[in-house]
């Protein structure tokens, strides 16, 4: 893997910091092997503790989140409402709904606190929902 480079960077830097921390091998310290690869401490430590407590596999790839970094503002009942809301007819003196306008209805309806019409846009646009209804967007 670390001859041929046709891997991540991150993977060939893993490998090389656990070929370098090897007992049987150079046995260099997390602070030597750091200074070489070019990375921190605390990542050097961490590959060879997740190679020692979960193998190989773990060690050569990042640690998998187990939360999104941010909460989504529209799941799945807040999405059928946005789509309940498109599908319908719009507001009076609109011809029909815009993003903006429906942005401000799931705020005044107090299915969100705060959206912007991009992320309405971007909801919409996944759903395909102008196929659905010809009065959103």
């Amino acid at each position: 893997m670390i001859k041929k480079g046709k891997t991540q960077a991150y993977r060939i830097k893993h490998a090389n910091i656990l070929l370098a921390v090897d007992a049987d091998g150079t046995n260099w310290t997390d602070q030597q092997a750091a200074k070489a690869y070019r990375c921190s401490q605390n990542t050097a430590r961490n590959v060879r503790q997740r190679f020692v407590e979960q193998g190989f596999d773990a060690a050569l790839n990042q640690k998998k989140r187990s939360d999104p970094p941010r909460q989504p503002i529209l799941d799945g009942e807040k999405e059928a409402r946005l789509i309940a809301l498109a599908c319908g007819k719009p507001p009076l003196g609109q011809s029909k709904w815009t993003l903006k306008l429906l942005a401000q209805e799931l705020i005044a309806l107090e299915i969100v606190e705060s959206i912007s019409d991009q992320t309405v846009r971007r909801k919409l646009k996944k759903m395909n929902l102008s196929h659905i209804c010809g009065s959103a967007g």
